[in-house]
């Protein structure tokens, strides 16, 4: 057997074990993603630990398992850890309620999915989209508590417009790499972008709206999710809870209630806009917006203004309680994120990216797709659609003569294939799920998986149809 054949069985054979495991076994996610690792890095040639040969080292599968486990929280863990503590402030404050009331206010009753999904196409341009989930998470569930809708139509709503723009509009990382590899301006691939992204929110809109109501989860008074019948579900639809709320005078007021989600949105997008325009890095006043612009600093400053700004007043035991609680269920959010972080190095490690691209680039298809399926096939096995953007760009980069359309499609074509296969390998996939408490693998494969799955291929036919006027 080859020895690419032998990567590409590894990989599949992992998954489906993992997939087995979850879907008809007792064994536990984190544990199935494990052996899924070490299944797919043993029998893609890996060596069981690190070694070193004639002066070249290859990483062992229990090496690279520990090591993606540690990259990936390192991005996440601190994120999630002070996002979860300020959005437990938020909802026992009173402040999560308050948000919701005035957002449904500014768009009228029964667009909160709309609205959501355009909030995150803007918010995720400067912010890191696995970031915007964690701070706007209590922003949904108090809309769900207020108006009665499910919390996963709303959650995914604002996931669609998170993952757009983070995919494709610079100066998000990915986009704006595919840009300067392949000769791009700037501007030309932020108009590209967005106007490419706009379509596709318009589609998966629907979809969001369609499945919460399949998947119906609401959030109680303790701002737990729960899943009424349907004839509560029709109950907690009919009642005037809604205009209550949209009423009341003992939340608190909007400026505090909103301080603690804006403020680190400001920061981070203040230091975005520096890095855009080139501002020298050496003076004391970048080194302090780099400071406070970092998604760690700005949000432990939000955590902070939620602390002394919604709750001063609250005894220490009683505050330090609500941050607890918001904690106690983030382990396994942790947990599952960093071991999905250690499929994709594995992945990654094994060379299994790389003979996957190699192999779709000597594909017979038509020139727009190639780089279309080198990201899709590397968001499949490494989970980083960032990661995807720059490994498929450097692998067309070296074809730009060959094939017959402009550059410009080329990196949007990058861009939209990392868009698809939002699954068991890619962090934000866990992150979401867990967050807004799904766990059963086949609601998390018709929540986020397909919606990348949808918007992908949305894009994909808009790429078609671009190719004949770029």
């Amino acid at each position: 057997m080859a020895e690419s054949t032998r990567m590409v069985l590894g990989l599949g054979l992992g998954i489906l074990v993992m997939i087995i495991l979850v879907a008809k076994t007792k064994v536990h996610s984190f544990i199935a993603l494990l052996i899924a690792a070490l299944i797919t890095g043993i029998i893609g040639g890996m060596p069981i630990l690190t070694v070193k040969v004639g002066g070249k080292t290859t990483v062992g599968v229990i090496n690279a398992i520990s090591t993606g486990f540690g990259n990936t929280l390192a991005s996440t863990g601190i994120i999630i850890g002070l996002g979860v503590m300020m959005g437990a402030i938020l909802e026992k404050s009173g402040a999560a309620e308050k948000l919701a009331v005035s957002f449904i206010k500014l768009v009228g009753k029964g667009n909160e999915e709309w609205a959501l999904g355009v909030t995150g196409w803007v918010v995720s341009i400067p912010v890191f989209a696995d970031s915007a989930v964690v701070m706007l998470c209590p922003l949904c569930k108090a809309i769900s508590r207020v108006t009665g809708k499910s919390v996963i139509g709303l959650g995914l709503s604002l996931a669609c417009g998170l993952q757009l723009t983070h995919v494709l509009v610079p100066p998000t990382p990915g986009p704006l790499t595919a840009a300067g590899m392949l000769g791009i301006d700037v501007g030309q691939m932020i108009a590209g972008g967005a106007i490419l992204s706009i379509p596709m929110l318009i589609v998966i809109i629907p979809y969001c709206k369609w499945i919460g109501k399949k998947i119906y989860q609401v959030v109680n008074e303790e701002g737990e999710y729960i899943r009424p019948n349907k004839g509560e579900q029709v109950k907690l639809a009919s009642t005037e809870m809604l205009d209550q709320f949209l009423n009341r005078d003992d939340l608190p007021p909007l400026w505090i209630s909103a301080a603690p989600i804006v403020l680190p949105l400001v920061l981070i997008l203040t230091k975005t806009v520096l890095d855009l325009v080139g501002i020298d890095k050496g003076t004391s006043f970048y080194s302090v917006v780099a400071l406070l612009g970092s998604p760690i600093v700005a949000l432990m400053i939000g955590c902070l203004i939620a602390i002394y700004g919604l709750v001063p007043n609250r005894d220490t035991k009683e505050v330090l309680k609500m941050m607890d609680d918001g904690i106690k269920d983030t382990g396994i959010i942790m947990l599952i994120t960093g071991v999905g972080g250690s499929l994709g190095y594995v992945v990654r490690a094994s060379g299994i990216g790389t003979v996957l691209g190699q192999m779709v680039v000597s594909w017979p298809i038509p020139a727009v797709l190639i780089p279309f399926c080198i990201a899709a096939l590397m968001r499949i096995c490494l989970g980083s659609a960032t990661v995807a953007i720059v490994t498929s760009a450097s692998l067309t980069m070296p074809l730009m003569g060959q094939l017959t359309i402009s550059p410009l499609l080329m990196a949007l074509s990058c861009c939209v294939g990392a868009i698809s296969f939002g699954y068991f390998t890619d962090s934000g996939f866990w992150v979401w799920n867990g967050m807004f408490g799904v766990s059963d693998l086949k609601e998390q494969l018709q929540c986020k998986t397909a919606v990348s799955m949808i918007m992908a291929g949305t894009g994909l036919l808009e790429l078609l149809v671009a190719q004949y006027f770029i």
